[in-house]
């Protein structure tokens, strides 16, 4: 089963021990409702020794029906961010990395783990259980502060001694000096512990009130441990990792205990600083266990025995020396970006620039995006662009170079793709001399969000040598919010990832946004954040032309003379010298009477037919303009073309260079434009002192009509006060008469003298 959130990697930031026992059931009603298993719970719950009984998870488990307001996945959820997960919707690797970001990936890798020699620790020749405990409390807490420890256990139905909550009445300065009064006697100072199990202490300083995470004072130590592999390899990578340990501690079992400085300033900020820092760990082959995260942690005592084996310091004030020091270590270590260059150095010998792709428009291992309308023909384009690139000829008037390419199809099932390829082929009448070159990777139903794509895409492609990958449709492999310019710059950063690995151009195209697209400018069009417009090295954008009724009719009058032109050269091209001008060439009307002449019966029917199927082709036909933006190239100037299904042909004859795009109105100058915006306003102003000076007379209006007078009453009651010669003005502004057979009485001017 799949889930959106992981609930079990989400409940190893909960610890059910520090959980009510409504807190508990919530948990598992959460799991059910989300699809889960009782075992799963049960899994987890054994974690809280104290109050775990085997069985109990599974009775209440069928107890669970469900409710009108389920508990559901968001309470685990929640219960995770409050100890210190933070969610991830996406890699942040095209800015600089924050406290709470995860890091992704390889970074920050510093050892690595396989190959790193091991380095052993060495109990004390003398072993003095004073001098352990004071070492450790004198490195880690001031004298007036609150130590938690605890040395009383009890044994769980595995055998296992587990921790009470122990004491923290006292500070560390009273337990120095009652240490140095006990004669090696600790237990005369803490209370004697059980030898089989050892005893605990909390590296951080407490309240005196208790000891959970409220009780803590001060955010000073993380606890890393990894009891995954050899206490040897341990030791050894955090001390290449150079972590700011204090104090580190031989567990007596299977691990160190590091405690680590990450000095923050409040619990929000301890645990994005425990985030990173565990991170860095797992990154670094320490596979910390994430019931450690919290501040009030109990970590091994140093200075008792556990089983025979001698719980003691093994070392301390490791590494760097703070946690800032440490986080711009790590920070720098892995900073592989170039050194800055002086121009001076290539002035006289530049380097070569990348050749071309597609000429004066795309260079070879940079980006193109496609942006258009869904009724475009964006993929007939792409597929017409994979063919000149294969066949080495032009697209769209641009020249091609040569070279295999790559076509990801996300959208169709193969058959229809591989169908497409050919039909636009024979509609081109581009001879299919290399079609070894195009491969086409089918992808419908199997496709992945692009993160996970572009690896997998670079390994099948890297020995190809394809000088372009077309990706059609993107939406398919859409990750995030296409409106957030961060994550759909992550999301554009995976076609750079392809082109750097590959050498190759990355083309793909995307759609506009909705409504009116023709007063746009071109970069404005595509759906989204600006991220897709301006992330390209080059934006082709199509945007429809709204085509006229009599260029519609003039294409279909070409094209009709068209069919009979060639009928004539096949049946009776004799008669089309000699009898045929130039002027009937240019009228349908014309050369279907000279058909009615010249051609037999059969021909003549057989032309008819060819006359309707051009005429049904024509009416077919939609119109675009291509505008671009670009990055390496200067502007190219717009290119019209026709589609007609499945190509796209140049409108060479300039047919179209005078129609307007869909929702754009007449071309016009910008001083033009501003000037007509200019009077649309004042027109529109015009327009409301009409209708208010209209609603006066209709208000003041009694069983007859208003006077002069009585709209400045009228006027004076809204604030505002006007002179009796504007209002004689606006009489006749707005329509109106004044009665001169009842002296100011204002009526409607009906064109008559009144």
């Amino acid at each position: 089963m799949e889930h959106k959130i992981d609930l079990i990697a989400l409940l190893a930031y909960v610890d059910p021990a520090f959980l009510s026992y409504q807190e508990w059931v919530n948990v598992g009603m959460a799991l059910k409702y989300e699809g889960y298993t009782a075992s799963d719970w049960d899994s987890w719950s054994r974690q809280d020794g104290g109050r775990y009984n085997p069985g109990e998870c599974f009775k209440k488990w069928t107890s669970f029906e469900g409710s009108g307001t389920p508990v559901t996945g968001a309470t685990i959820t929640q219960m995770a961010k409050d100890n210190g997960w933070m969610p991830r919707s996406f890699d942040r690797e095209d800015r600089e990395l924050g406290w709470d970001d995860e890091i992704a990936g390889g970074d920050y890798v510093v050892v690595d783990k396989n190959w790193i020699e091991g380095k052993e620790i060495h109990e004390p020749a003398t072993w003095n259980p004073v001098q352990q405990l004071t070492t450790y409390l004198q490195t880690l807490f001031e004298a007036s502060e609150n130590v938690g420890y605890v040395t009383d256990t009890w044994q769980n139905e595995d055998g296992k001694y587990l921790p009470t909550k122990g004491a923290s009445d006292r500070t560390a300065g009273e337990l120095i000096e009652l240490l140095h009064l006990c004669e090696g006697d600790i237990g005369a100072v803490l209370g004697d512990y059980n030898p089989e199990a050892g005893a605990w202490i909390r590296f951080n300083p407490l309240d005196g009130q208790g000891v959970k995470n409220d009780n803590v004072t001060e955010f000073r130590y993380a606890l890393v441990e990894s009891d995954t592999m050899e206490i040897e390899k341990q030791n050894a990578i955090m001390r290449e990792l150079e972590l700011p340990i204090a104090v580190m501690v031989y567990s007596g079992g299977k691990s160190l205990h590091a405690i680590v400085r990450v000095e923050a300033a409040n619990y929000d900020e301890y645990r994005k600083r425990v985030d990173y820092l565990y991170n860095v760990c797992k990154r670094n082959g320490l596979h910390i266990d994430n019931q450690n995260r919290n501040p009030s942690r109990l970590s091994r005592l140093p200075g008792v025995e556990r089983n025979g084996k001698k719980q003691f310091i093994v070392d301390t004030n490791i590494g760097r020396a703070t946690w800032a020091e440490w986080h711009e270590w790590i920070e720098g270590v892995n900073d592989d970006l170039p050194d800055p260059e002086s121009l001076a150095n290539y002035w006289d010998n530049m380097p070569k620039l990348a050749p071309p792709l597609i000429e004066g428009v795309l260079r070879q291992g940079h980006k193109m995006l496609m942006a258009g309308p869904s009724k475009a023909g964006k993929s007939f384009l792409q597929i017409q662009l994979s063919i000149a690139i294969a066949e080495g000829v032009k697209w769209l008037g641009w020249q091609c170079t040569q070279g295999r390419v790559l076509y990801v199809n996300l959208e169709l099932d193969s058959a229809s793709a591989l169908d497409r390829f050919k039909n636009v082929y024979i509609a081109l009448g581009v001879p299919p001399m290399n079609i070894d070159k195009i491969d086409i990777w089918n992808l419908r139903g199997k496709s992945v969000p692009m993160d996970k794509l572009a690896p997998k895409l670079i390994r099948r492609a890297a020995k190809k040598q394809y000088i372009a990958v077309i990706i059609d449709p993107i939406y398919k492999v859409l990750t995030g919010d296409e409106n957030s310019a961060d994550q759909m710059a992550h999301f554009t950063n995976q076609f750079d990832k392809i082109a750097t690995e590959l050498g190759a151009s990355v083309i793909y195209c995307h759609h506009h946004s909705k409504g009116s697209q023709g007063g746009k400018k071109s970069m404005d069009r595509a759906s989204g954040s600006g991220v897709f417009a301006r992330d390209p090295d080059a934006l082709i954008d199509l945007v429809e032309l709204d085509l006229t009724e009599d260029l519609l009719k003039q294409e279909e009058n070409k094209a009709i003379c068209q069919v009979y032109k060639r009928f004539f050269a096949q049946y009776n091209p004799q008669y089309l010298q000699q009898s045929v001008s130039q002027d009937d060439e240019l009228s349908a009307r014309a050369m279907e009477e000279h058909a009615k002449r010249a051609l037999y019966n059969d021909a003549q029917a057989a032309a008819q037919a060819e006359v309707q199927l051009a005429t049904k082709a024509v009416q077919a036909r939609s119109a675009w303009r291509v505008e671009g933006t670009l990055r390496e190239y200067a502007k190219f100037a717009p290119v019209n073309m026709w589609f007609q299904y499945p190509v796209h042909r140049v409108d060479d004859v300039g047919s179209l260079k005078d129609i307007n795009p869909e929702g754009d109105g007449p071309q016009q100058p910008p001083w033009k434009k501003a000037t007509d915006k200019r009077k649309a306003k004042a027109k529109e102003e015009r327009r409301s002192k009409a209708e208010e000076f209209e609603d006066a007379v209709v208000n003041c209006n009694m069983g007859e009509p208003p006077t002069v007078k009585d709209l400045q009453e009228w006027f004076s009651t809204t604030g505002k006060e006007i002179p009796d010669r504007t209002i004689r003005g606006w009489v006749t502004k707005f329509g109106y008469m004044i009665d001169k057979n009842n002296g100011n009485v204002i009526v409607k001017n009906d064109g008559n003298d009144h």
